[in-house]
C-alpha cells in the first residue's frame, strides 16, 4: 500500500496504550479492558520472542496514539493498514521511515511533553508538583493518583 502515515487518536482515558493496541490491532479503540491482562501475560512469558509482523504507536510522554498507513491524510479510517511483515532486515519497508518522519516533524514541533520537568496539579488535594518524578513521590506518600497537567 502506497500512501501517508497518521496518527489515530485515542482517547484519554488511562488506557491508552491498550486502546491503540487494540486498533493496530483489530482496529478497535475500546479493547483495553480485555488487552491488559492478555498482553501481560504474553510479554510475561516471552519478553524476548521475535515477531514476523510489527504495529506503530507514538508516545508522547503521557499518551499512546496508534499510527496507520493509509492512501491520503484525509483518509477514512477504513482504509488504514495498521499490521506490516517484517523483511530480513527486520525493518517493515516504506512504512518504517514514513513512521519516522511523522515522530521527527512531531519533535520538532515540541508536540511531546517533558516527564521531568512538566507542572502538574493533584486533582485531589490541589498541590502542585513538578515532573514525574514528584508526582511519583506524592502518589506514593498520599495514594492520590489523579494529576493534570497546568502551565
Amino acid at each position: 500500500m502506497e500512501g501517508v502515515v497518521v496518527r489515530r487518536v485515542i482517547p484519554s482515558d488511562n488506557s491508552c496504550l491498550f486502546n491503540a493496541v487494540g486498533y493496530v490491532m483489530e482496529h478497535n479503540k475500546h479493547k483495553a479492558p480485555e488487552l491488559r491482562q492478555v498482553i501481560a501475560a504474553a510479554v510475561a512469558s516471552d519478553p524476548e520472542k521475535k515477531y514476523k509482523e510489527r504495529v506503530m504507536l507514538i508516545y508522547d510522554g503521557l499518551h499512546y496514539d496508534a499510527l496507520a498507513l493509509t492512501p491520503s491524510d484525509s483518509a477514512s479510517e477504513e482504509f488504514d493498514q495498521t499490521i506490516f511483515p517484517v523483511d530480513y532486515k527486520r525493518s517493515i519497508g516504506p512504512a518504517e521511515n514514513l513512521a519516522l518522519n511523522l515522530v521527527k516533524d512531531a519533535h520538532r514541533k515540541r508536540s511531546f511533553t517533558d516527564t521531568s520537568n512538566f507542572t502538574l496539579r493533584c486533582g485531589v488535594c490541589q498541590i502542585g508538583v513538578i515532573g514525574q518524578k514528584e508526582a511519583a513521590e506524592h502518589a506514593q506518600a498520599t495514594g492520590h493518583i489523579n494529576f493534570q497537567e497546568y502551565r
